[in-house]
């Protein structure tokens, strides 16, 4: 037990040396929000605020990222900041899951998503030097990753194709879109195959697969944002941001509609966020999973090796 806290307080301190020696900011943001996170396949846990009905609105969603929030404070012109704190994610309980999990997020303005995949990786070389260890980098399109490990332009193979090479795991297809096969080519094919001494990091995505990130023009276009690995384990997930609100308005409401399609209820959009985002600065921003991190420096497969208390017995 003691060793687990410790390495966690270790890593701790790092990060905070590692954006103090940056000058990016430190920032705390709220835990409970009046908006939830309209992504379909993340789910949020809710609570009720029992008050003065003057505080606001009743129902309030434990954030998944604090993501919202933290580009409220860059269009309030904060510069470069980060969180390091706690997130909620309702449903996520396994191996390699815990319903409630520390998340580093950091936003960099006047940077695109390429130049903050080296910082990323950075960060990630400075947790495993902690333990004497070191890693090789390899950087890949989205694309190129496809065609080379499995012989498929995921830009433009038909459905039949993407679904070919998962024959063998007898998914349900029934409801699943494009960007679900190829998202489950890259967890089921191409993830766990990634070697544990490698930060494989890919990037520029299928402008299908933006998130909130820019899209970059051309044929085809492609969304620019990356995903660093440390071996099988996705780590962190990053954008160069989109700063136009009528845009990010348009993609939430195309989040709740397939939210519908799917039988699940809508979320409420973050207006506060979009009352401001067209003010926030060209930036690029990424979150990282902390305990993923811890995982990976443990060199264990297991989340609970890394937690006080894992979901079960909290």
């Amino acid at each position: 037990m003691r060793d687990r806290l410790q390495l966690r307080a270790q890593l701790y301190a790092l990060m905070r040396r590692f954006f103090v020696e940056r000058r990016v900011l430190e920032v705390e943001t709220p835990i409970l929000s009046a908006a939830g996170n309209t992504e379909p396949n993340i789910a949020s846990f809710s609570t009720h605020f029992s008050g003065h009905v003057d505080a606001g609105a009743r129902e309030r969603w434990l954030r998944t990222s604090p993501e919202f929030p933290l580009k409220r404070l860059l269009a309030a012109g904060v510069g470069d900041c980060y969180e390091l704190g706690r997130v909620f994610r309702n449903g996520e309980a396994g191996t390699r899951h815990n319903p409630e999990f520390s998340m580093l997020e950091w936003y960099r303005v006047g940077w695109d998503h390429r130049r903050l995949m080296e910082e990323t990786i950075a960060l990630v070389e400075a947790a495993l030097a902690m333990r004497g260890r070191r890693a090789e980098v390899v950087i890949e399109s989205y694309r190129q990753l496809f065609l080379d490990e499995l012989g498929l332009d995921p830009l433009h193979a038909t459905l039949d194709a993407l679904r070919a090479p998962l024959a063998e795991q007898h998914i349900d297809a029934d409801g699943l879109t494009r960007d679900d096969w190829l998202d489950l080519l890259i967890t089921h094919r191409l993830q766990p195959a990634f070697p544990r001494d490698r930060i494989t990091v890919i990037h520029d995505y299928p402008a299908t697969q933006c998130a909130l990130a820019k899209i970059r023009p051309g044929e085809p276009p492609l969304a620019e944002r990356f995903e660093l690995y440390l071996g099988p384990h996705e780590l962190a997930n990053g954008y160069h941001e989109l700063n136009d609100a009528a845009e990010q308005r348009a993609r939430f409401e195309r989040d709740n509609a397939l939210r519908h399609a799917r039988g699940l209820p809508p979320m409420p959009i973050d207006a506060r966020l979009l009352a401001v985002l067209d003010a926030m600065p060209d930036c690029a921003g990424v979150a990282l999973g902390v305990e993923r991190l811890l995982m990976c420096v443990a060199d264990t497969d297991a989340i609970a090796d890394v937690l006080a208390f894992p979901f079960a017995d909290a």
